[in-house]
């Protein structure tokens, strides 16, 4: 594969993306948590020609979202997101403690593994489109959702201030509650209910 010519200036940032894209929400949740000035562009993989579009910005897999800083080039929200946090001033995202930082990727993991799969896919997309979704997945989705109550501190997912889980949580919470999933969260995830109401206070997840 042949490496995409920078189209950034030195210190610009450029996040190429789409805005229903859980993936691209997540590194623009993190990049608002960090405060850092950036453009995003928008890129629709499900239209004609996007995936190449999405080769040609540096994806491999034509795929979004794709980060650009200057003469680098990052793709994998994972990478992303990370490089934000360990590149920028500002509040770090990622626990201290050895301890806190698993609990934080355990989060993480969860939403990559259960809630994108499961509940946006396999939940929220068969409600949008009219369809009854598998009822298996109405189980697991909500194991999943039980998972992270149990998991969930205050006032933020991992204690007193927000991490890359609330930024991977948050981008799918709309998703979330607009599934055959949704009233799980408000009849029996207190600790969820509670996180979501705080973190639609700031800026950054609205």
């Amino acid at each position: 594969m042949t490496t995409p010519a920078p189209r950034s200036k030195p210190d610009q940032v450029i996040l190429t993306g789409a805005e229903y894209s859980v993936y691209s929400r997540i590194c623009r949740i993190t990049l608002r948590l960090k405060d850092v000035p950036h453009e995003f562009e928008m890129l629709d993989v499900f239209a004609e020609n996007g995936p190449d579009k999405a080769r040609q910005e540096g994806h491999p897999f034509g795929k979004i979202p794709v980060l650009r800083h200057g003469d680098l080039v990052l793709f994998e929200t994972l990478a992303i997101t990370r490089y934000i946090d360990d590149r920028f001033e500002g509040p770090p995202l990622q626990p201290v403690t050895p301890a806190d930082r698993a609990r934080m990727n355990q989060i993480i993991s969860i939403v990559d593994t259960r809630i994108y799969p499961v509940i946006v896919w396999g939940l929220h997309v068969p409600k949008s489109e009219d369809r009854e979704p598998d009822p298996s997945m109405i189980v697991k989705g909500l194991a999943a959702l039980d998972a992270l109550e149990t998991l969930a501190r205050h006032p933020w997912l991992c204690g007193d201030a927000p991490t890359l889980a609330d930024a991977y949580l948050a981008a799918c919470m709309d998703y979330i509650l607009d599934s055959s999933a949704g009233n799980q969260v408000s009849q029996h995830c207190p600790r969820l209910e509670a996180w979501w109401r705080h973190a639609q206070t700031l800026p950054a997840f609205c």
